[in-house]
């Protein structure tokens, strides 16, 4: 266990410090928290959604994550990687949510479906097929390579906003977008190497 991943990793183990509630921090850390939820709720909110597919869901993700932030922002704040630290608790919270559904439908079949029928396209299954092998093709990268993805074409994001927000350098997100567009086009191409009509998609 890593010295950053104290009282996150433990869930409130025996023999961790009890978390110091925010009325009893110095105004700075009060206001440099404030300040961060602020800066990082909606981004938060947009990419568990992207994951979740429902509002709830994803509202109870994103609360869990300030929750536990919150729990341990002091130390947070002596961290070299706060940003980084916060991104993975996030991730955690929307894993922990997935595993709640257990069977209910996954994102990426029910978010295909309802922009199919939204978009009353003239072949709907022609556009539920494609959006279901794009989304299970993200779903093949790895997780770096899916995050990048996300937030870069699915939030629309630059390369520096989508490191600052998951604590990256801009060069290695860069690299990370590179290799993930190259997988999934590796990827679709063996999915759906040719249309019914003959032609090729790509």
């Amino acid at each position: 266990m890593s010295s950053d991943m104290g009282q996150e990793e433990t869930g409130g183990a025996v023999g961790v410090p009890r978390a110091v509630p925010i009325d009893q921090w110095d105004m700075r850390a009060q206001m440099a928290y404030w300040g961060f939820h602020q800066r990082r709720r909606t981004d938060y909110m947009r990419y568990a959604y992207l994951q979740l597919g429902s509002d709830a869901d994803t509202e109870e993700a994103v609360d869990l994550t300030f929750d536990a932030v919150m729990d341990c922002w002091p130390r947070m704040l002596e961290m070299e990687n706060l940003e980084g630290y916060a991104w993975t608790i996030l991730k955690r919270r929307i894993i922990d949510m997935h595993r709640k559904r257990r069977r209910r439908p996954e994102l990426m079949e029910t978010a295909a479906f309802e922009a199919a029928v939204a978009d009353h396209v003239e072949d709907p299954y022609d556009a539920l097929t494609d959006a279901i092998a794009l989304y299970a093709a993200v779903a093949s990268l790895s997780e770096r390579q899916r995050d990048a993805i996300l937030l870069h074409y699915g939030m629309g994001f630059t390369a520096a906003e989508a490191a600052d927000v998951m604590g990256n350098e801009e060069a290695t997100v860069r690299s990370q977008l590179r290799t993930g567009r190259e997988r999934l086009a590796y990827t679709l191409k063996l999915r759906c190497p040719e249309h019914p009509d003959g032609k090729n998609r790509s």
